[in-house]
């Protein structure tokens, strides 16, 4: 099993964008049995109680204009545990990275990385939370998806 999660600060627009794609995107391929793929935020934001809020109505809007199937979700908060259960640490921005390693310290093992760094063109993921353009934010974390998959293959998890 190849585990996979996805951070942002909130875990309303980015991070489940991102899980639902590749998501959609092992499931079209046929090896969505070979992964684990879920989210979450490095802020308590969007979390009230027992419960954190949904995808933002936006973001939801954005995946299903691209067919993406969205499962039901709500934010929750990056847990120092998360470190041993997941292969692959995946945030948004250099802001969502320095906040990893306060919440979970050292990187001993490299899985922690900025999604868009598998791409040819490494950047942070805009946040579309204050840009407001979400279909940039989606292409984006659809290309970041392509690129860590491509990676996965050159390197043998495939």
């Amino acid at each position: 099993m190849i585990k996979v999660m996805f951070v942002c600060h909130g875990n309303i627009c980015r991070s489940p964008m991102a899980e639902m794609i590749l998501k959609d995107m092992v499931r079209q391929r046929g090896i969505a049995d070979q992964f684990v793929i879920a989210s979450c935020a490095t802020s308590t934001e969007e979390i009230w109680g027992d419960r954190g809020n949904p995808i933002y109505p936006p973001a939801l809007d954005a995946l299903r204009r691209h067919g993406i199937p969205a499962e039901p979700h709500y934010a929750v908060q990056l847990k120092k545990s998360d470190y041993a259960a997941y292969d692959h640490i995946l945030c948004m921005d250099s802001l969502n990275l320095r906040n990893i390693g306060r919440m979970l310290g050292a990187d001993r093992d490299k899985k922690i990385h900025k999604l868009l760094d598998f791409t040819d063109a490494p950047r942070d993921v805009s946040d579309p939370w204050f840009t407001g353009k979400f279909e940039q934010t989606f292409d984006d974390l659809t290309r970041g998806c392509e690129a860590f998959l491509l990676h996965l293959e050159r390197n043998g998890a495939l």
